[in-house]
């Protein structure tokens, strides 16, 4: 009897561990090189776009920049680095994203280069979403070493409520939600994605946060989430 016990007490500890929820982490443990290299300026690179969506390597682009101003940092002007870019043949980041990091450094200023992969983009007007599979990486301009990112799905959720009840509320709903989903403003499902994964980004020194939040809960490096339209 005693033995019969003593196995479901242990089965019975075991379930509990299990269930238990992981460790979280903070953003000093996950990002320690922001808070080492303490960068005030950031130029946002064009991204790399491996999907057969022509326009969102634009509609990323043009809504990278407010995020990242409102986490404290200094951002080179957009439009003006894209006309250097694209004077300079430098439009297709693939071809820094794995070089010397220096020259945004020598030549912006910037303390370090912001990459953006996108590596989906697909629409479902049936199932009112919009599923992006993104990758961000922001390189020191000094060291030369990732200092930032994350990766992971995100599902933009179109869908409507007009309030209606009943089964005739039901349709509209459903009606209206694959409207929206049809008419979504591409840069406001960018703008979207962008405000979920930099919200995670320590804070920078134009912030009363800056080196105040490194106890401060972190989200997952790779991700798997939904935004709410």
């Amino acid at each position: 009897m005693k033995y019969i016990i003593s196995i479901i007490l242990f089965f019975s500890v075991l379930a509990v561990t299990s269930c238990a929820p992981s460790l979280k982490m903070t953003r000093g443990e996950n990002y320690p090189n922001m808070y080492k290299e303490k960068p005030t300026s950031i130029v946002i690179m064009p991204p790399i776009n491996r999907t057969d969506n022509v326009e969102a390597k634009e509609y990323f682009y043009t809504s990278l920049a407010l995020p990242i101003a409102e986490k404290g940092y200094y951002v080179v002007s957009p439009f003006l680095a894209m006309e250097m870019f694209k004077a300079e043949s430098a439009y297709d980041s693939e071809l820094y994203i794995d070089g010397n990091m220096s020259i945004f450094k020598n030549v912006l200023g910037a303390d370090a280069a912001l990459f953006t992969i996108i590596n989906k983009w697909s629409k479902s007007t049936i199932g009112n979403t919009i599923t992006v599979q993104i990758e961000y990486i922001l390189k020191s301009t000094s060291s030369n070493e990732i200092i930032f990112t994350r990766k992971g799905d995100l599902t933009v959720d179109t869908s409507l409520d007009s309030g209606g009840a009943g089964g005739l509320g039901l349709l509209v709903n459903m009606a209206a939600s694959m409207i929206n989903t049809a008419l979504t403003d591409k840069v406001i499902a960018a703008r979207r994605c962008n405000n979920y994964v930099l919200d995670d980004i320590p804070r920078g020194k134009y912030s009363p946060l800056f080196e105040k939040d490194m106890t401060t809960p972190a989200g997952n490096i790779e991700f798997n989430g939904v935004v709410k339209q």
